[in-house]
């Protein structure tokens, strides 16, 4: 429903935006010389001039970074204008008549510029808790939502492995959309050797993400679910489907089935289902890629959930858009209910779009101290 919203949004706001970039840009100089005193003419060719920078754009990116791009160009042009209309009214100097169209190129570039630093590079997020139910200490990282073929491919993962390795994790845990639709069949097979390369005390362990068994069919994705499980087992992955794991005798790792199974005919089990037969008295780390059902994970006796999907809210202003739809009920971050602990994060990649001005990539280091 949200997809679905965001979408009809972005496609009225691009057939607006492309229709005040032809009004701006049918006003610059150079084109009203070539139109004269006919206004139509003008108007074409400003037209002709934004279909060839949609092209441009949608060859050297994609048509949905496409849209990205003419949106905010649109979106900040207007504010830029409104801004000028009143420094007009208001300035004792004129005003140069074409500072409002380098103002809002300069501003759109940069912008996006920072958005595109901020989704193609990874950085570490850290969190400390504290907890009386684990004996001793321990350190958990999770990678989420790397949509392989992104922004990096399957050997592309492998710098972020070294850097994880670097932390001496306890365990290590993929909360979903680990490949996407997109991904080819050799970034996956070399996405999973990377992370056969991990090195943790307690292991590595998956759960589903929506995107993981995908929605093309596995005829144009060019592999099957079940070559993704075999080359993860292959690379000494634990596969978890509403299963737990007890590990060490000291604490369990619980992997949920991704929401999404209940929209496939599957669906899932619920945390008390899942947790009810565990030992109260043990810690229990959760992986569910959908932030949702926080208040029946807590009465599951959950300990620790960590999820990603919401990929931080992505961009401004979208960002508070799945909460304010209630599609999950964080967007980023921490929150703690009671006795459990829900982190959420941006995710290490992105999934199309190529821009992150609401958050930035990350993959999560998550030190719980222990009061035994």
């Amino acid at each position: 429903m949200m997809w679905i919203l965001i979408s009809l949004l972005a496609l009225c706001g691009f057939g607006i935006g492309v229709g005040s970039l032809v009004v701006f840009g049918s006003r610059l100089g150079c084109i009203q010389k070539l139109a004269g005193e006919r206004r139509w003419l003008s108007r074409c060719i400003a037209l002709l001039l934004v279909v060839l920078l949609a092209a441009v754009l949608y060859v050297a990116m994609d048509p949905v970074n496409m849209v990205i791009v003419m949106l905010h160009l649109a979106a900040v042009r207007l504010m830029i204008e409104g801004l000028f209309l009143l420094l007009k009214k208001y300035a004792k100097k004129k005003v140069w008549k074409y500072l409002a169209d380098v103002v809002s190129l300069v501003a759109v570039t940069a912008y996006l510029c920072v958005g595109w630093y901020q989704c193609t590079h990874v950085w570490e997020k850290d969190y400390t808790l504290q907890s009386d139910k684990l004996q001793g200490n321990l350190r958990v990282v999770q990678i989420t939502d790397s949509h392989i073929g992104v922004t990096f491919d399957g050997k592309g993962l492998l710098p972020y492995i070294r850097k994880i390795n670097a932390l001496h994790p306890d365990v290590v845990v993929i909360t979903g959309d680990f490949v996407d639709d997109g991904t080819t069949k050799e970034d996956m097979l070399d996405a999973c050797r990377a992370i056969g390369e991990l090195k943790t005390k307690d292991g590595v362990f998956f759960s589903y993400g929506n995107h993981d068994k995908g929605y093309a069919s596995e005829e144009a994705k060019g592999w099957t679910n079940d070559m993704l499980l075999d080359e993860l087992r292959d690379n000494n992955v634990t596969i978890l489907q509403d299963e737990s794991v007890l590990i060490d005798g000291r604490y369990y790792i619980v992997g949920r089935q991704d929401k999404s199974e209940e929209t496939r005919g599957q669906g899932r089990k619920s945390p008390k289902a899942l947790m009810g037969q565990l030992d109260s008295s043990l810690y229990k780390v959760v992986l569910d890629h959908q932030p949702c059902e926080y208040d029946k994970e807590v009465a599951g006796g959950a300990n620790l959930v960590l999820s990603g999907h919401t990929h931080g809210g992505q961009l401004i202003p979208f960002q508070y858009m799945g909460e304010w739809t209630r599609q999950y009920e964080r967007r980023y971050g921490h929150e703690k209910r009671g006795e459990t602990d829900f982190i959420v994060s941006s995710g290490i990649s992105d999934w199309e779009l190529l821009f992150k001005t609401g958050c930035r990539s990350e993959y999560v280091v998550v030190d719980v101290k222990g009061s035994r």
